[in-house]
């Protein structure tokens, strides 16, 4: 299974366990407001029963629940034309609340219209409460009607006792929140090892096709060399032992790239800055891929800007900086059928810049995220027409990394692509 259809995988997995969390929330949100309900319906079948237990109302033929309001959210007053003694309210507020399952503390108080003030007030705790009850006991009572008798209920830890209800829906809820953690680590886990396994298959593949056409090149041409009708033909033994030279330089570089990469582990690359003329850097650059600028017939096109006095020089470290642009027109060079190369210098705001421009295939969007990462090459299929290890482009970011520069990449599939190195003046 390759990684990209893994990366599918894992964001339609992402994309069910959104649907699950945002269900099992809805679900969550629905049983907290039956639990909100169920609790105003008990209150109201207490106070209903309390009516039947006590004689607070003259009037006849009036529907109860008429007289029954909810001024807030946690408080209920009902009218009493007359108000009952304060043992017997409170005795049989306490009954209906065990009939009815309402288990929290409550506190009531009996307001006169006459008096114009609460006659008697009483904290009513329960035997499953778990609050402590004396901050609800001196919270003073607001009055909601003062044009009429009534009994008014305040319950504190109203929200408390809901939730408290709820104990199994919210356990459950966060035991699955967290196998949906797991589970969506295990697979970023997995995808991640994924992808590093791949990589690793693709850096084998790209050595070994690396090695391979050198070694067998120098195997033919060391063939050659071994006849003895060779020694007779100066020119043709030349010209071989030439081909061994070349290939033999060609190989030793690829080793010495391996090694530099391996011995640069390092979260931040050793620098020594100097003065550098960002121009001569950029010249003895292409002076170093000339060969190959011949051997593909390249056009090199320089738009240098005309630097003088401090203006014309930048803090830099020498030999890496040049590296990395090396890197880059050896990019240029290989990802271009027919190279026309633009390198270009300059100032912008803060920074001064080299820029190196490509007509080749270009990268797709899509890949512009990984190009940085070591091993990794711009996925072509089975075609391995152009050579590498994925080393270079991360090589020219840690050096640009370790200069607290940037890097701009500008590309679009079959046209070319631009790279632009940032290098901060101060």
């Amino acid at each position: 299974m390759r990684s990209s259809t893994l990366k599918w995988i894992v964001l339609s997995a992402t994309l069910l366990a959104a649907i699950v969390v945002t269900v099992q929330l809805y679900w969550l949100k629905k049983v907290y407001s039956f639990e909100q309900r169920q609790f105003n319906n008990n209150v109201v079948k207490s106070i209903r029963g309390v009516f039947e237990d006590l004689e607070m109302n003259d009037q006849v033929g009036v529907i109860q629940n008429d007289l029954i309001k909810s001024p807030g959210d946690n408080y209920f007053s009902f009218k009493a034309d007359t108000i009952p003694p304060k043992d017997s309210l409170v005795f049989y507020i306490q009954d209906e609340f065990a009939d009815f399952g309402v288990l929290t503390d409550c506190k009531l108080g009996a307001y006169s219209a006459a008096d114009k003030k609460y006659v008697y007030e009483e904290y009513i705790p329960t035997a499953a409460s778990r609050y402590v009850g004396l901050t609800a006991a001196q919270q003073e009572l607001p009055v909601y009607n003062k044009e009429m008798d009534h009994i008014l209920l305040y319950f504190p830890h109203r929200q408390e006792y809901v939730l408290e209800q709820m104990d199994f829906w919210i356990v459950s809820t966060v035991v699955l929140f967290l196998a949906l953690i797991g589970l969506a680590a295990s697979l970023f886990y997995f995808y991640r090892q994924k992808f590093l396994a791949e990589t690793q298959k693709d850096f084998v593949n790209n050595f070994t096709h690396e090695f391979k056409t050198p070694l067998a090149v120098m195997k033919i041409a060391s063939d050659v060399l071994s006849q003895g009708s060779i020694l007779q033909q100066p020119d043709r033994l030349e010209r071989y032992a030439t081909i061994i030279r070349n290939q033999t330089e060609h190989l030793q570089g690829q080793v010495e790239r391996l090694l530099r990469t391996a011995s640069i582990e390092a979260r931040d690359l050793p620098i020594s800055k100097e003065e550098v003329d960002p121009n001569l850097l950029v010249e003895q650059a292409l002076g170093k891929v000339q060969p190959l600028i011949e051997q593909k017939k390249a056009k090199i096109e320089l738009k240098m800007e005309n630097l003088n006095g401090t203006r014309g020089r930048i803090h830099a470290d020498k030999a890496h900086l040049e590296l990395a642009v090396v890197n880059l027109l050896e990019n240029a060079l290989k990802y271009s059928s027919e190279p026309h190369i633009v390198v270009e210098t300059g100032h912008e705001d803060d920074d001064f810049f080299i820029s190196v421009k490509d007509n080749g295939v270009g990268i797709e969007k899509q890949y512009l995220k990984n190009i940085f990462k070591k091993f990794y090459r711009v996925p072509t299929g089975d075609i391995h027409d152009v050579k590498g290890f994925g080393l270079g482009l991360n090589f020219v970011k840690r050096i640009i990394d370790a200069h607290k520069g940037k890097i701009k990449v500008n590309s679009l599939p079959g046209i070319g692509t631009e790279f632009r190195l940032f290098i901060p003046l101060n």
